[in-house]
């Protein structure tokens, strides 16, 4: 098995800020700027931009979705990996 080298605290507390960051907050800001630029635009282009902006800011959010997936799922094989190591040391499953 391998040791997890733990990050200091504050090296921690900023990547949750840029995760916070990146997850929930550009998305919502892509959206309302593309909400703003499609109410205050006086142009067509102006309404075609702010729908742009706003699918763009859609996307951010669903690929931040699909990657939480992907890496919970990494982490189920990750624990699955260990209860089968287990399994072969001991002959049982671990919580049985």
């Amino acid at each position: 098995m391998t040791e997890e080298i733990e990050a200091p605290p504050s090296t921690t507390r900023a990547r949750r800020a840029l995760l916070l960051f990146v997850r929930v907050v550009l998305p919502v800001l892509i959206v309302i700027a593309g909400l703003l630029l499609a109410i205050i635009g006086q142009r067509e282009s102006a309404y075609e931009a702010g729908a742009l902006l706003v699918s763009a800011g859609i996307s951010v959010a669903l690929l931040n979705v699909l990657y939480g997936i992907g890496v919970k799922g990494d982490s189920d094989r990750g624990a699955e990996a260990s209860a089968r190591e287990y399994f072969d040391r001991t002959g049982h499953w671990p919580g049985e």
